[in-house]
């Protein structure tokens, strides 16, 4: 993951997005559209590419940018569990054209969840709009050993 987020070996978006389709097989039935968690556009800027619209657009059904970040936030690897929810909250906002898939199946596409807190705040936003579900795909999933 890190090589293809901060190392920009898009090329990994292949193999990744053919794994996400088939383990996530399940998520993806009857979904309507995919929606890749968007970056500010400062970050995008700095990165030169969306690592999750990469993988969004290979997974084989039709992606639609409904998302938007609305404000810059701090990496969440820089941040304790608790306080990525924080950071995110209200961070993103569902564009006009999200009207366009009320009532439908969204499925919202991240290279990494650790502790859903992203994917929580996207799909908060999404069903404010009136979308009818959200469901979500990534790449990873952190699993940390209790202590």
């Amino acid at each position: 993951m890190h090589a293809l987020k901060y190392d920009g070996r898009r090329s990994l978006a292949d193999p990744l997005a053919v794994r996400m389709r088939d383990c996530g097989r399940w998520v993806l039935d009857d979904a309507d559209v995919l929606v890749p968690v968007p970056l500010h556009p400062s970050r995008r800027r700095e990165r030169g590419f969306n690592q999750a619209a990469d993988l969004a657009k290979r997974i084989g059904l039709p992606v639609a940018p409904i998302l938007r970040r609305v404000r810059p936030t701090v990496a969440q690897t820089t941040l304790a569990a608790g306080q990525r929810h924080g950071n995110v909250r209200g961070a993103f906002a569902a564009t006009r054209r999200a009207a366009d898939f009320s009532g439908c199946i969204v499925v919202v596409v991240d290279d990494v969840s650790t502790t859903g807190a992203t994917l929580e705040s996207c799909a908060r936003a999404l069903l404010e709009r009136g979308i009818g579900e959200v469901r979500a795909l990534t790449a990873a999933r952190v699993v940390t050993r209790p202590r």
